[in-house]
């Protein structure tokens, strides 16, 4: 792999750069800059689909943002017209470090906020991708797909993020029929959070980061953390869970500062300085 560093605020690195003297574009772009990282899956030409090359490099990526103190959130999103058409199916000689479940399970457990910025198609696996996304949002230039059964398959590991975001009757409809769905119904069925018109996704998801970089990180991280693991406890259990948390979390020093901070009509000490 080769490391590239930029001067400035930010830093750049290219996942999956083969040490080879003429250029290859990597899989991955990631970038980190004022609190947040970019991951930005980068082989249009392939429509950024699954192939181990495009795994690995993903999964280095969540990896480094989730282990960085520097990073509060991370941005997930796309180069050319399609986010993600699900798996390779020519194959690729790059053998694999993650599957698709240890993305999902990077995804899920990792405690900065994922913000999805899907600026294009999402089918098969990267309907998965787009859905375990905390937050995301779906140019309405694209369209989201089951599309597996059409070529005798069924959205086994994908459903497990999936089926959580969805009504019964309509993953029912979507995963049988096996249609492509405009954006504007996958927020419908919860499987994004906003469907916006391509010029305005920018502002959009620069407004949602915004707002999360607002929280304390601590504060995110186990916001984010009940989110996924209240539903499935029993209730005594979460109930014991919870409250243990809520007096962790009030007692830090995270909490005071915020506490603080509200009481003196001013803005914590985690907040940018900047305006985003």
């Amino acid at each position: 792999f080769w490391l590239i560093w930029h001067p400035g605020s930010g830093r750049r690195w290219a996942c999956a750069l083969r040490a080879m003297p003429t250029a290859v574009a990597p899989a991955v772009i990631y970038e980190v800059a004022s609190g947040v990282a970019t991951i930005t899956l980068n082989r249009p030409e392939q429509k950024n689909s699954l192939g181990p090359e495009m795994v690995n490099a993903l999964g280095d990526a969540l990896a480094a943002a989730m282990a960085d103190p520097a990073v509060r959130a991370v941005v997930l999103t796309n180069a050319g017209g399609t986010f993600c058409a699900g798996a390779n199916l020519k194959g690729s000689g790059e053998a694999p470090r993650y599957s698709l479940v240890d993305i999902f399970r990077l995804m899920r457990d990792g405690p900065k906020p994922i913000v999805g910025k899907l600026k294009g198609h999402c089918v098969g696996g990267g309907v998965g991708v787009a859905a375990a996304c905390d937050i995301s949002v779906l140019s309405t230039e694209g369209q989201l797909g089951f599309t597996e059964v059409r070529i005798g398959a069924a959205p086994a590991m994908i459903s497990v993020v999936c089926l959580p975001k969805m009504r019964r009757a309509d993953a029912a409809e979507l995963m049988l029929l096996g249609d492509k769905i405009s954006a504007t119904r996958a927020a419908e069925v919860g499987l994004v959070n906003y469907a916006v018109v391509p010029g305005d996704i920018e502002a959009k998801v620069a407004d949602i980061v915004a707002k999360l970089l607002r929280g304390g990180p601590n504060a995110l991280a186990a916001t984010k953390s009940l989110v996924y693991r209240v539903p499935g406890m029993p209730v005594d259990d979460a109930s014991q869970w919870t409250s243990d948390l809520s007096m962790k979390l009030f007692g830090s020093q995270e909490a005071r500062d915020g506490i603080q901070a509200f009481a003196q009509r001013k803005d914590a000490p985690w907040v940018p300085k900047s305006k985003l």
